[in-house]
């Protein structure tokens, strides 16, 4: 295994990414770019960002853009995977009759839309129902711990951190997928190396870190452990209410993971290393060690969105 070297970063930068099929999403402060190595290169596509907060104020209050912000970027997400996955198409087959009449009544361009939104909407529901739901149901079905509060809420947290666990190892030691997290270890490495302010060379990015405390692992982790302590104030028997409440509960829960990631993610010292320990050892299922043409992708997309103004992009 290739050895690392220890943080050395200089200042943090508002600067986030996302793995994508063969590629890297980019996002700072002014720009969005997704770089993707087709068959034939690399493919560079920027664009400039025009923010909802700037026309509602309202929407970048604490608590409020978290929720707002967590929205945007899963759709953005959804939409850079689906652009990266046109550069490597399945064997294309005939449209279904009900395909074809779908984009004739709403449009191709509708369609995709509602497409992306529906898999957002699919995406949200999976993560909801397995992490959160699952273990308050399962729960439910032992008598004596359904009566207990305390037994049931050490017994929701255990389950919704082993489901977590279990399922990111499984997709770890997915095929298809080691290539995408090896993209994600190229995305924060680079981050890295910009933050220890060196330039932006294979050389330099090579021997950084692969972890990141804003990865979106810590994120999802962070957002199951709230989920625990807001559960020991749900004094409730019935199962479906307990659901209900849960489900209630979630834009609390996603609004102040987000703040949490926001201020471990703006300082370091032994106080936020200690807080952002397991989410960073939880990356070593969801990113490997890239190559060497990983890191150049992850480079440009970097330099793409890297704002004019030196500093703009500090915490």
């Amino acid at each position: 295994m290739k050895q690392e070297t220890n943080n050395q970063e200089k200042f943090k930068t508002m600067i986030g990414g996302q793995a994508l099929i063969e590629g890297i999403l980019m996002q700072g402060p002014e720009k969005k770019s997704i770089v993707v190595r087709g068959p034939e290169g690399l493919v560079v596509k920027t664009q400039r960002l025009n923010p909802l907060k700037e026309r509602y104020p309202i929407l970048g209050w604490p608590l409020i853009r978290g929720v707002v912000n967590f929205g945007a970027s899963m759709v953005s997400g959804v939409k850079a995977l689906m652009y990266s996955a046109e550069f490597f198409p399945e064997e294309e087959a005939e449209p279904s009759k009900f395909d074809q009449w779908l984009e004739k009544k709403i449009g191709s361009e509708k369609m995709e839309k509602a497409v992306i939104y529906l898999a957002v909407l699919l995406g949200v529901a999976f993560s909801v129902g397995l992490f959160i739901l699952l273990p308050t149901f399962l729960s439910g079905l032992l008598p004596g711990v359904r009566t207990n509060y305390l037994a049931r809420n050490l017994l929701e947290g255990f389950l919704k951190i082993a489901l977590f666990m279990g399922y990111m190892i499984l997709v770890s030691r997915m095929k298809d997928m080691r290539r995408v997290f090896s993209y994600h270890g190229a995305e924060h490495k680079t981050i890295r190396c910009y933050e220890a302010q060196l330039p932006l060379t294979v050389e330099n990015v090579r021997p950084m870190t692969r972890k990141h405390p804003r990865c979106g692992t810590s994120f999802l982790l962070v957002v199951i452990c709230i989920s625990i302590l807001c559960g020991c104030f749900i004094r409730v028997e019935n199962t479906w209410l307990r659901m209900g409440l849960h489900l209630l509960m979630l834009p609390v829960i996603v609004a102040v993971s987000y703040e949490f990631n926001r201020l471990v993610g703006r300082y370091d010292n032994w106080f936020t290393r200690i807080l952002t320990a397991p989410g960073q050892w939880m990356q070593n299922f969801t990113t490997n060690e890239p190559d060497d043409s990983m890191i150049e992708v992850a480079i440009r997309a970097l330099e793409e969105v890297i704002p004019e103004k030196a500093g703009t992009d500090q915490w």
